[in-house]
């Protein structure tokens, strides 16, 4: 695909879709950004095509509006804060003033959520085309910096770079760049992390990176399911029955290929989901009846710090315990730390895990790279193809 450095901007208007959809938090009535890791890493982009004489139309959603416009999912507080930071005014903008709209070079404006228009998110190609041609009929080019929703096949990411001349951006570029390397050519010992509350979220990954990595580490609510698969007790913790089947065919062909998979060896137990529980450490094959695994445990923590300490590629995606909550919060940052710490290429995968690391004040400098989009991140492990990268490929 294309780079900006293949794309003549100067003069030009260029639609770009980012990736904008931040999590948004109330502070004394007022709606604030709670973490704006996106609107930041998009910015290398935006800045580039100002500084190259182009006139920039930023495409974004948030949320999951379904078609309908709705005042909680405005891109108003992102546009103040991307104003914030390009020290400019952005204005936010509707859809269907768009055609009305005069620019000038350097300016920015920033289209009010485009899934407010149903054709957006359209399991219709027509009708997702039609949006396209709206849009792409106020611009001359058009550039992908949207990483967060590249898995999708929508009007704004797919059907738009159909119609232009197109590129990837600065972030897109990078991250397809990474998730390339880390699958085609790591540096060994090559060392995945995963977490999150569902092993059948990550089914497609485990299968795909089983012949690929050296040491699997196990953690989060999907670790349950892989103890069951172990015959273990794993009281009220959230367990998926019809997956242990799967799992324990998984840790079968891990050992045929001398995988090593880490599991929890004792965990932080709790007597119910919340802050105030009481709560405990105890083995991992002993987790009492009426209490449920909320975290790994110190010598879970301290067998995956050492695991982590020697890798040459390490991708972690999705906390190892409820780190929203202080009592579960520290097998994550023992994680967190032991990634930041390790001289390896470390790759964090979005999402959650994303989020983890900037709640717990890790600076984004520490790893090699954070991904932006959680999804995005999951399909390209899984070997997927991703629709809005593959037609930056085979579009002009």
């Amino acid at each position: 695909m294309r780079s900006l450095d293949d794309l003549e901007v100067d003069g030009k208007r260029v639609l770009t879709r980012v990736d904008f959809n931040v999590p948004l938090g109330t502070v004394d009535g007022q709606v604030t950004i709670s973490d704006d890791g996106r609107i930041r890493a998009a910015l290398p982009t935006i800045e580039w095509l100002r500084a190259h004489g182009a006139s920039v139309i930023l495409v974004a959603h948030l949320g999951r509006p379904k078609g309908v416009p709705k005042q909680e999912l405005s891109l108003a507080p992102v546009a103040a804060r991307l104003g914030e930071l390009l020290g400019t005014q952005v204005p936010l903008i509707r859809l269907e003033d768009l055609g009305s709209l005069t620019l000038q070079a350097g300016e920015v404006v920033l289209v009010e959520n485009i899934r407010f228009d149903s054709r957006e998110t359209s399991k219709d190609a027509q009708e997702r085309r039609s949006l396209a041609r709206e849009l792409a009929s106020n611009a001359d080019l058009f550039v992908s910096e949207g990483f967060g929703v590249v898995h999708r096949e929508q009007a704004s990411v797919t059907e738009v770079a159909q119609v232009l001349p197109n590129a990837a951006g600065w972030l897109v570029a990078r991250e397809a760049q990474v998730f390339t390397r880390i699958l085609e050519h790591p540096d060994r010992p090559f060392v995945v992390i995963l977490g999150g509350a569902k092993v059948s979220d990550k089914l497609g990954v485990i299968g795909n990176l089983i012949a690929r990595v050296d040491r699997l580490l196990i953690g989060g609510g999907m670790a349950y399911t892989f103890l069951a698969a172990k015959g273990y007790p794993t009281g009220d913790s959230i367990v998926e029955p019809d997956q242990v089947p799967t799992v324990a065919d998984f840790l079968r062909q891990a050992a045929e290929r001398g995988v090593d998979v880490l599991l929890p060896v004792d965990l932080v137990v709790a007597d119910a989901f919340a802050a105030d529980a009481t709560v405990k450490v105890v083995p991992a094959d002993q987790i009492p009846d009426g209490w449920q695994g909320l975290d790994i445990g110190p010598r879970t923590r301290e067998m995956f710090a050492a695991s982590i300490a020697g890798a040459g590629t390490i991708v972690w995606n999705g906390p190892v315990g409820v780190f929203e909550m202080a009592p579960f919060a520290a097998g994550t940052r023992s994680v967190a730390e032991a990634v930041a710490g390790c001289p390896g290429f470390t790759v964090i995968g979005g999402g959650d895990s994303a989020a983890a690391v900037r709640q717990l004040g890790i600076p984004d400098e520490n790893f090699g790279h954070i991904s932006t989009g959680g999804g995005a991140s999951l399909e390209f492990l899984e070997g997927r193809t991703l629709p809005g990268l593959s037609v930056l490929e085979t579009h002009d």
